[in-house]
């Protein structure tokens, strides 16, 4: 049960945060609408969440090395981890205004990768220093990607 936790909470908490963050900076650069970022939340919070648990569940079930148990307790862990970590931004985007709140979530999520990236080093006897900068590295890429993408719609598209 030991593997299968961790490979869906990893799965789970860093697809959640990047999933997340794009879309809460997409959304609000592109509908400037707390409504839209919060909807678009819970969304992930539900769909994508059980189509990435879906998505371990047929991994899992395709490398043939792990038991019909396993296969489903990672499948859990996945939807639960995303689900609980998806939603964990929903405190930022109510509780402050729009670019405060983006930024509350960009440094939350961010603090996530960063904790999660570096035990998970540690563990596998990695350079966490390495490990931490590749995937906030990539975690920000997202963030600028999405967040030009949202202006570029906001500015092709709006009334």
């Amino acid at each position: 049960m030991r593997s299968t936790l961790w490979k869906g909470v990893g799965f789970g908490l860093t697809s959640g945060v990047i999933t997340t963050l794009g879309v809460i900076v997409g959304l609000q650069a592109g509908t400037h609408s707390r409504l839209a970022v919060l909807a678009g939340i819970l969304v992930i919070a539900i769909a994508d969440a059980l189509s990435d648990a879906m998505g371990i569940h047929v991994s899992e079930e395709a490398e043939m090395e792990h038991s019909t148990k396993e296969q489903w307790e990672a499948a859990l862990f996945t939807f639960i981890s995303k689900f609980i970590f998806t939603l964990s931004f929903i405190i930022p985007v109510t509780l402050f205004e729009e670019y405060t709140a983006v930024m509350a979530s960009v440094i939350w999520g961010l603090i996530l990768i960063t904790i999660f990236s570096f035990h998970m080093a540690r563990v596998q006897g990695q350079n966490p220093v390495k490990v931490v900068l590749e995937h906030v590295t990539i975690t920000m890429i997202v963030v600028f990607l999405t967040h030009y993408v949202g202006e570029m719609v906001y500015t092709l598209w709006s009334v």
